[in-house]
């Protein structure tokens, strides 16, 4: 009878064919909103992290494939950035293990769990696999490499089903390129590299880029998502 998105283009579609359809924002910009800022010694100290070096923080995904197949790419750069040091995020639904045996034992990279949002926070930029956390880091003010390689079969079909000019959902509510996507042939190290060299090293994109994210939030209805949809939900009760 009534629907409540939480996309801007979705009540677009939704227009399209006569659904009463209420854009009400998106309730992560109030989850991004009650996130306290990070002690930086602290984490450090807790995740053994250099204190001279800045962070890179990788999010390779929730889903095992998803993670092998992405990490072992990502992990790929790490040696292309002696300067920094790379940080996972790791999913809380994958043991500590599987990742330990992607990365090896001997490896420098740290991984963290359930601390996105704080490794977020103290990281100059991001390599993160396209899904809901592009628009987490976005929010976060992160600058990011977006990337994605699937399984080519169904990379085909996706594509033949999905006629959409993006697949990062920063690009996609913004209806333009904010951040760059590497999908399938183009996710390789050294377009990783480059992409992470310019984030880092050129205040203007970094300007740009930080400017984007704020009509990004506008965009998406700034905070309150939560409460405009409870008082639209209440008030459409009274009425019918």
């Amino acid at each position: 009878d009534k629907m409540l998105c939480i996309l801007p283009f979705e009540k677009k579609f939704y227009d399209n064919y006569d659904v009463d359809c209420q854009f009400v924002g998106h309730p992560l910009l109030d989850e991004i909103a009650k996130v306290e800022p990070v002690d930086r010694n602290k984490f450090y100290k807790a995740n053994r992290l250099n204190p001279k070096k800045e962070v890179i923080a990788l999010l390779p995904g929730s889903r095992k494939q998803e993670v092998s197949r992405m990490l072992t790419v990502m992990l790929e750069v790490v040696k292309m950035f002696p300067n920094y040091q790379f940080v996972v995020a790791c999913a809380p639904s994958l043991p500590l293990s599987y990742y330990k045996k992607i990365i090896g034992e001997k490896s420098n990279v740290r991984l963290v769990i359930n601390r996105t949002y704080q490794l977020l926070q103290l990281s100059s930029a991001a390599i993160v696999t396209s899904g809901t956390a592009t628009l987490e880091t976005a929010l976060l003010d992160v600058p990011e490499v977006v990337c994605y390689k699937a399984n080519r079969i169904s990379y085909i079909i996706a594509r033949q089903l999905a006629k959409v000019k993006y697949i990062c959902l920063v690009n996609l509510i913004m209806d333009r390129l904010v951040v760059k996507e590497l999908i399938q042939n183009d996710m390789t190290s050294s377009n990783i590299r480059d992409e992470l060299q310019s984030l880092l090293n050129s205040s203007k994109r970094q300007k740009k880029l930080l400017e984007d994210y704020e009509e990004l939030k506008y965009v998406l209805g700034n905070a309150g998502a939560s409460d405009r949809a409870a008082e639209t939900i209440i008030s459409y009760v009274k009425k019918n």
